[in-house]
């Protein structure tokens, strides 16, 4: 059984290691990666579900309801990220791994690309490869693995420089939260609240006058 879930990862793997991660906004290049990104999440879903168990994958969109204390944790999830990436992304240069945008054309294009991918870290990292680690090994076992992999992908679509110091905690505590949740959709919430402030610097790196209100831009 190990064997088999370390073989259905390993498929969504190949899957992305066969076309270059890097920020692209042409036409090609978000057709490329809605094929590339969907077919490394089918694939291993549909793997797991024959050779490891029917229910090894699920994605549970609502699981538990929401506690006060998860409600409070999204204003600083989005406090945070206010504060940190702005001086992240400019201050290391790291902006510059994503395409510049000028036209609303290409920002619009940014928007859905920074959230689909939000999206889909979610339910590839999260849902498969932590939930199918986690059928062999403990659970913090199972969270270190798919942090490393997490965030080795996030290192190759542009989170440099000191980026891990970053997506190392972010990957921890969105595995946690998916094990003390079993919600789908708060994961996704978190991160997508997250990728919300990763747009809006990105957007004002390349165009300063856009979103000038982000306050930790080092000078």
């Amino acid at each position: 059984t190990l064997a088999r879930s370390l073989s259905a990862v390993a498929v969504g793997l190949l899957i992305l290691a066969a076309t270059s991660l890097e920020a692209d906004l042409s036409d090609l290049g978000m057709v490329r990666f809605a094929l590339v990104l969907g077919g490394a999440v089918l694939l291993p879903t549909l793997l797991a579900r024959r050779l490891v168990a029917p229910d090894a994958i699920r994605f549970p969109i609502r699981g538990r309801r929401w506690t006060p204390t998860q409600w409070w944790y999204l204003a600083a999830v989005v406090a945070i990220a206010y504060l940190v990436l702005p001086f992240y992304f400019v201050g290391s240069g790291a902006y510059a791994n994503w395409p510049a945008v000028a036209t609303g054309g290409e920002i619009a294009r940014l928007f859905v690309g920074v959230n689909a991918v939000g999206i889909w870290d979610e339910l590839f990292f999260v849902c498969i490869v932590f939930a199918l680690y986690r059928r062999h090994v403990g659970l913090w076992t199972a969270n270190l693995l798919q942090a490393v992999v997490f965030v080795s992908f996030l290192w190759e679509l542009g989170y440099r420089s000191w980026g891990p110091l970053l997506t190392i905690p972010f990957a921890l505590v969105q595995g946690w939260i998916f094990a003390t949740t079993a919600s789908l959709g708060y994961v996704v919430t978190v991160h997508l609240l997250f990728d919300a402030i990763v747009f809006l610097v990105l957007v004002h790196a390349h165009n300063p006058p856009l979103f000038a209100v982000l306050v930790t831009i080092p000078p």
